[in-house]
């Protein structure tokens, strides 16, 4: 029931407060992008200059009564406000205005429904919404009341609000136990890629910074990517083949948003985890977003929260054509390590530089070159055979083995050491710098 959406939007009033702390203010231009996203016919957008919010209402009671006017001259069906409501601020707003009302949790919860196509995507939403919709029960059951003891009225010992909130609470455990699944899944064919010794890279970002178009012109494939906020729920994972590194694995996640709700943090983590467990991070920016810095900040907040703060991260600030006298480079740090990559992912201008910084990065632990093995160290020969390791090989006049190997660093010490052998002594100079 979740994700029958009507064909046509709503006509919607926006409530955005304005004078807030600075970090809890949101953005009313995001807003305005969000209730599009969602399909609302936005009627207007009413700014509330109110440093106190009001325990009952979130605004004043003043301002209550002229938004009730508006909402029943314009014949209005939703009032969205741009904040979290607690459950009784959104009853008591309901009774005032008589039409239903929606804070900024309850709107992304259905953008998400709206844009969940795989199994997996529909069962993380939905998993958020009935734990946001569990704290709300009781709107719809305000006239029951408790049953009442006596001759014919004695009952089953639970109102219709306890029945729906323990039918709440055994549908939130089949989805988590069924997301689980889902990740012990994703857990191995991680661990079969490991295996594999391919590097695993995700584009991570704000939303509509431009990741699927991205992934599209670096994998040529055709996913949903659309100028909205939240145009890619379901992550997709593609193969993409670099020079002088080989194949790595990209995944175009999830876009992230300012004070994402805890709940769908929560509810994707199975999701996330295929950022958290990446060799690399891609950070696509919109280098033409004004707030692009607090943008990052929000980025790097939501990483942290994923336990993916630590990884490396390459930033790529993407829409380079909506800017003038900005070529496509790539900006290094002290060292000489590919630091930023600006490109238009949209015009395919500068993709070859993300490519080059991406096995740049990726391949400082990772050994792409040709050892010469003599016939003595047979044994070695078939170690990296059995490692996949061997790209190539081929025999010299003297009769020793030269073979072409691709695999990390620490295990090429490994494998060399235990033969007794320092690395440098029979490996030809063809790696990565």
């Amino acid at each position: 029931m979740f994700f029958e959406r009507p064909g046509g939007g709503e006509r919607a009033i926006l409530v955005h407060l304005e004078g807030q702390n600075p970090e809890v203010r949101e953005d009313p231009q995001e807003f305005q992008e969000l209730a599009r996203s969602a399909g609302a016919d936005t009627v207007t957008l009413v700014t509330v200059p109110r440093h106190q919010p009001t325990a009952k209402y979130l605004i004043g009671s003043g301002k209550v009564e002229e938004l009730h006017d508006l909402v029943r001259n314009e014949q209005v069906e939703l009032v969205i406000f741009n904040h979290i409501l607690t459950p009784s601020q959104e009853r008591n707003l309901e009774r005032a205005f008589e039409c239903r009302v929606l804070d900024r949790t309850g709107l992304i919860l259905d953008i998400f429904a709206q844009r969940a196509r795989t199994h997996e995507g529909k069962l993380q939403v939905e998993l958020a919404q009935l734990n946001h919709m569990s704290t709300r029960l009781v709107r719809g059951w305000t006239h029951l009341e408790r049953q009442k003891g006596g001759i014919g009225l004695r009952g089953p010992g639970e109102t219709q609000l306890e029945t729906d909130r323990r039918l709440l609470r055994v549908r939130i455990r089949q989805i988590k136990q069924r997301l689980e699944k889902v990740r012990s899944q994703r857990e191995q064919a991680r661990r079969g890629r490991k295996r594999a010794e391919i590097p695993a890279v995700s584009l991570v970002g704000y939303t509509n910074a431009g990741k699927s178009t991205l992934f599209n012109a670096l994998t040529t494939s055709d996913v949903y990517a659309a100028d909205q906020l939240f145009a890619t729920l379901d992550p997709t994972l593609r193969r993409l083949d670099l020079n002088d590194l080989g194949p790595i694995v990209l995944a175009d996640t999830v876009g992230f948003i300012r004070h994402l709700p805890h709940k769908l943090v929560e509810a994707f983590r199975a999701t996330l985890e295929e950022s958290s467990n990446s060799d690399l991070l891609v950070h696509v920016i919109d280098a033409h977003e004004p707030d692009r810095q607090l943008q990052i900040e929000q980025v790097l907040a939501v990483l942290a929260e994923i336990g993916a703060e630590q990884l490396p991260i390459l930033e790529v600030y993407n829409k380079l054509d909506l800017l003038e006298g900005v070529e496509p480079h790539i900006q290094r740090d002290a060292q000489g390590n590919p630091e930023r990559v600006w490109l238009s992912a949209r015009d395919g201008v500068g993709l070859d530089l993300l490519k080059q910084a991406i096995a740049e990065l990726l391949g400082e632990n990772l050994f792409v070159g040709t050892l010469r093995l003599s016939q003595k160290l047979a044994r070695l020969r078939a170690q990296f055979f059995e490692l996949g390791a061997v790209q190539s090989e081929a025999h010299d006049e003297a009769g020793e083995t030269l073979l072409a190997v691709r695999l990390p660093r620490i295990e090429l010490n490994r494998l060399v050491s235990r033969e007794g052998w320092e690395p440098d002594a029979f490996i030809e100079q063809h790696t990565l710098q």
